[in-house]
């Protein structure tokens, strides 16, 4: 079992509002590429979906549950048919989304007992707090070629250290795909 976190990033280390749901005022800034910039798997999930669960918290899993069951596409059926866990203390009903169910206890006991690959996705409350227990293995970010100078990041000041590889970039359209894996201890 690995834990992969998969983001939209900005050159800066901004993770926050990529798509303008949030009403932030820089909202949107990878939807500004155009939806082939987002659309499909950018992220190279491939098998991991077809044996993997996702992880997601309750502001990413609401968000998708209102995209993702009416899209129709491969890709789409992939997100919908994949099992996915609802990290929340409000969300109760997820029958909005197939495959979805509220995680069962605590987010770090459950990712520990988990057998399959995990995929956090923007849920960055749950990256931190799985980052913080040296439990992330992979990060695939989507780095776009925007500058924000504000926002959440995905390494905030004071974060725990991480030794990091780099084992591919690949240009994505307007963005690259950086994947960088734990380097050996």
């Amino acid at each position: 079992m690995s834990v992969v976190v998969i983001e939209f990033i900005t050159l800066d280390g901004i993770v926050s509002d990529p798509d303008g749901s949030g009403g932030t005022p820089a909202g949107g800034w990878a939807f500004r590429y155009g939806p082939e910039a987002v659309a499909g798997d950018k992220f190279r999930l491939g098998g991991t979906l077809d044996n993997g669960v996702m992880l997601l918290g309750r502001t990413t899993w609401q968000l998708f549950s209102r995209l993702w069951p009416g899209r129709v596409d491969p890709f789409s059926a992939r997100m919908n048919a994949v099992p996915k866990l609802v990290a929340s203390r409000t969300v109760t009903d997820t029958s909005a989304w197939a495959n979805s169910r509220v995680l069962d206890g605590g987010l770090v006991d459950a990712v520990r007992r988990e057998r399959r690959d995990v995929v956090v996705t923007g849920s960055l409350s749950l990256v931190h707090a799985l980052a913080a227990e040296d439990l992330v293995d992979e990060y695939r970010l989507l780095t776009f070629p925007t500058v924000l100078g504000t926002g959440r990041r995905l390494f905030p000041e004071g974060a725990p250290r991480a030794d990091l590889e780099c084992v591919s970039a690949e240009r994505v359209g307007a963005a690259v795909l950086n994947v960088y894996r734990r380097a050996a201890r």
